[in-house]
């Protein structure tokens, strides 16, 4: 008997696109199961709370919601509360959960989301609590489904994990070493999910310049490689990729943007910082003169590339010269847009043992100038847009209006312009009216 058939389930999700996808693949589970997608966690049977360790905002963002599920729990005996992701792969978060959060049913983590179903009818059928969660695991699970975000795009991972070690980074601790998919696995995916109108791929890993796969023949295949196999995927419009380490972004690569036409000609290379002194303490492994002729180098080969990065204020022992450094960096390099951070500590992280933290007030100041920075190029370099055609794939209707679309140009700028929600889905001309400074505004092209 299936006990979770009917059962209505809501799904938080904190972080990168890695758990946004692995939250697609927990909807795809409970779906198949019978359960109910809802809005929100007041109206479900069931939240699962995917997690992010990364910043210390999502830290705090997700016990303020873990607080809110025991007022939910107290009206509702049977409703079934989740936590998994990255957070659950530190033994120090799962004894607060324990300690302070009884009401907690499952815990899981990263390296078993295929086992949730088990453990859910477990809870379900036996009232009982249910904590699984492994350190690492050596095999990929395939098959899994996905209830997608968009009927027109989707996330594809192609690896699992991290080797690099920065020393701000708590991603290798809780995602596990560097593993790669086959890469006819990728490409079979690629094409069923064409067969279901998917016109955009992303293909997801924490470094995807270290891909390296094999091929059931024994041979290898490197992220170039794979790039050039989806670009033959008949039917296929776009591919993009996320994120790039600079220490292993190729020339290979480089030259696939130039010979691959469904490669979208756009790239986000995190600096992390313009100090060459702060990356070695980062252990970044590239410096600043390394980073910015990658970007000559791109820029050169494909003139029409937008470039957009992570940038993190106030590592420990940064002083306002190698703060400096980051703003001359970013003038010089001119990013379409940035991510911008302020440095915390993670634990269990070598940076985490520093004894030279910067105040907070010192890097909510640089912050704020980063900030400044980054905005001024991004206008200027939107401004420029104007007057220009671009294709743009519509991906909805914008929340503050529905007669109003939003889409992605191929370099990834957000378009907003006026048109029929018939046109979702479709890649449509769009003249460029107003760049302003996160986004474009345009007009149908007929």
């Amino acid at each position: 008997m299936n006990l979770l058939k009917g059962k209505k389930y809501n799904i938080i999700t904190f972080g990168c696109q890695m758990n946004e996808h692995d939250s697609e693949t927990i909807a795809g589970m409970l779906q198949e199961k019978g359960c109910i997608p809802v809005l929100t966690k007041e109206e479900s049977d069931i939240t699962i709370i995917n997690t992010c360790s990364v910043r210390e905002n999502a830290d705090k963002r997700f016990f303020g919601t873990l607080g809110q599920l025991k007022k939910i729990k107290e009206k509702n005996p049977e409703y079934v509360a989740c936590v998994c992701g990255c957070m659950m792969q530190q033994q120090h978060i799962i004894d607060t959960i324990k300690s302070k959060y009884p009401w907690v049913d499952i815990i899981f983590g990263t390296h078993n989301i295929d086992r949730f179903p088990e453990l859910l009818d477990k809870v379900t059928r036996e009232k009982v609590k249910a904590l699984e969660i492994l350190e690492d695991r050596s095999d990929i699970i395939e098959g899994l489904p996905a209830k997608r975000l968009y009927k027109h795009k989707s996330f594809v991972n192609i690896m699992y994990g991290c080797n690099n070690f920065c020393t701000y980074c708590i991603v290798p601790y809780t995602r596990g070493r560097e593993k790669s998919r086959k890469p006819e696995h990728i490409v079979d995916e690629i094409r069923r999910l064409v067969a279901d109108d998917v016109k955009e791929v992303t293909l997801l890993g924490q470094n995807v310049n270290s891909y390296s796969g094999t091929f059931d023949d024994g041979s290898r295949c490197d992220f170039a490689d794979l790039i050039y196999l989806i670009n033959d995927i008949e039917g296929l419009e776009r591919i993009r990729f996320m994120t790039s380490h600079p220490k292993d972004l190729s020339d290979k690569l480089i030259q696939a943007f130039v010979d691959c036409r469904k490669l979208c000609k756009y790239i986000h290379l995190p600096v992390q910082s313009g100090s060459s002194s702060v990356l070695s303490r980062m252990n970044r492994k590239y410096d600043r003169e390394k980073y910015l002729a990658l970007v000559e180098k791109l820029r050169k080969s494909v003139p029409e590339i937008t470039i957009s990065t992570d940038i993190i204020v106030g590592f420990p022992g940064e002083t306002e010269e190698e703060f400096e450094d980051t703003l001359t960096l970013v003038e010089t390099v001119g990013y379409d847009s940035a991510f911008t951070f302020l440095y915390s500590i993670r634990t269990g992280t070598p940076a985490a043992e520093y004894d030279d933290q910067i105040p907070e007030e010192v890097k909510h100041d640089r912050f704020n100038r980063l900030v400044d920075a980054v905005n001024e190029g991004s206008a200027h370099r939107n401004a420029a847009y104007e007057g220009r055609i671009e294709k743009v794939l519509v991906e909805g209707t914008s929340k503050k209006d529905d007669n109003t679309l939003t889409g992605r140009t191929d370099g990834f700028k957000l378009v907003d312009f006026q048109g029929d929600s018939s046109l979702i889905g479709q890649i449509v001309d769009v003249q460029i009216t107003e760049g302003k400074t996160f986004s474009l505004k345009g007009r149908i092209v007929e």
